[in-house]
């Protein structure tokens, strides 16, 4: 039998006030009434201690029901593969404004960082992710390519200013890895005078450009905006500016720089809150682990419209796409069965947790509505029923480690 969920919801200064995916399906989910004056960020689904799922008509957390039958709930190659814990979170996120120029550590870089500051980075696991947006999305993804940038560093004076010309003249000669690393470095180490200097003199510059505005020099007077004088503003220029249509989807893996933008998504990682900061917050902000942390790859980031699951000629009834990253810990599906249809998800070996977005019927036997949230153990057939239109996300371990 399934289980429902009650969820954690997270009221980030970042997220939505008013009304947002967030508060609406995390006052379904909880059952209590949301503030809107207050910002929505994040609805967590998952074992994580910041935010843990509740199983209702227990009130015992989802990680220590599935501990006291883990071989049961996780399935036998889940439960080798991962220990006895869900191995991924999923969220869902509702995005005013720029979270922050962050990353999230590889292992190694977890562990130490949890020995040394458990009370700032609060388990020892690394964290690539993957976003699915529902609304247009916006983020910061990676670093552009090498041509990208020198000719930033050419046309962007600002920029060119707050890295310091030998370093900037250094990359242009020879873009690297090696001298990407040398021009990230300098812009977020720079001297806050020098920073503040030239984030002013972009503002200006940017403001009574007779010509208009570039996508990415309207970002930067975003951000500016929201973050005034931050470094983080002259990572419009550094970083990959993305803009997801509903549907598809942007995954990173660790040591990865990027931020959230604006927009609202479905988010799944591994099971772990570790963030390192260096911009665009009031959080604190580890700049040099971050600059030291960072692989350097440069290249537009991969973009998934996820592959159809299923037959065709069931399309009239329910469609199903899958999401693939190249991570062990998880992947992500969308259902979309029409009203009066059924559906039966593709039996897991490993658990899953189903978010219902919208509709009403019934999942593996369990009433749903919009907000629920249902976590079905490994190998349990969950067959959806629509009696409104369902849309629904399913996240689950990679098919990859079953292979």
């Amino acid at each position: 039998m399934v289980l429902s969920l009650t969820c954690a919801v997270q009221n980030y200064d970042w997220g939505i006030t008013g009304d947002s995916e967030v508060a609406s399906l995390g006052e379904r989910n909880t059952g209590t009434s949301a503030n809107r004056a207050e910002p929505h960020a994040e609805l967590w689904m998952g074992t994580h201690p910041s935010g843990p799922s509740i199983v209702k008509g227990t009130g015992v957390g989802l990680k220590e029901t599935i501990a006291a039958k883990a071989e049961e709930f996780l399935g036998g190659v889940a439960h080798a593969t991962f220990g006895a814990d869900l191995p991924f979170l999923t969220k869902v996120l509702s995005v005013a404004k720029a979270l922050s120029i962050q990353a999230h550590p590889d292992k190694t870089t977890a562990a130490a960082l949890h020995a040394d500051r458990p009370n700032v980075y609060k388990d020892a696991n690394h964290k690539p992710e993957m976003t699915l947006a529902i609304t247009e999305f916006e983020a910061l993804c990676g670093f552009v390519a090498h041509d990208r940038l020198v000719s930033n560093l050419a046309n962007v004076p600002e920029l060119r200013a707050a890295a310091g010309e030998d370093v900037a003249a250094a990359f242009a000669a020879a873009p690297s890895a090696a001298t990407l690393r040398g021009v990230f470095s300098a812009v977020m180490t720079a001297p806050r005078e020098r920073v503040a200097a030239s984030i002013d003199a972009l503002v200006e510059r940017l403001r009574t450009a007779p010509n208009g505005l570039s996508p990415v020099d309207a970002l930067a007077l975003r951000l500016e905006s929201q973050y005034p004088g931050d470094v983080g503003v002259l990572c419009a220029y550094l970083l990959n500016y993305v803009a997801l249509r509903p549907g598809q989807c942007i995954y990173l893996a660790a040591n990865e720089p990027h931020a959230y933008l604006k927009g609202e998504c479905v988010e799944c990682m591994a099971t772990s809150d570790n963030v390192v900061r260096a911009g665009l917050t009031p959080k604190l902000r580890d700049t040099a682990i971050l600059c030291d942390m960072l692989t350097y790859k440069a290249g537009e980031p991969t973009v998934l419209d996820g592959e159809p699951i299923g037959d065709a000629s069931d399309g009239e009834k329910a469609s199903v796409r899958r999401y693939v990253p190249p991570f062990d810990e998880f992947q992500l599906e969308t259902y979309d069965v029409k009203a009066g249809s059924s559906c039966a998800a593709e039996t897991s070996p490993g658990p899953c947790v189903f978010l219902v977005r919208s509709g009403a019927g019934e999942m593996g036997g369990e009433k749903v509505a919009r907000g629920s949230v249902i976590f079905a153990k490994a190998g349990e057939a969950v067959s959806i029923r629509a009696e409104e239109g369902i849309v629904a996300y399913r996240a689950m371990i990679n098919s990859r480690v079953f292979a």
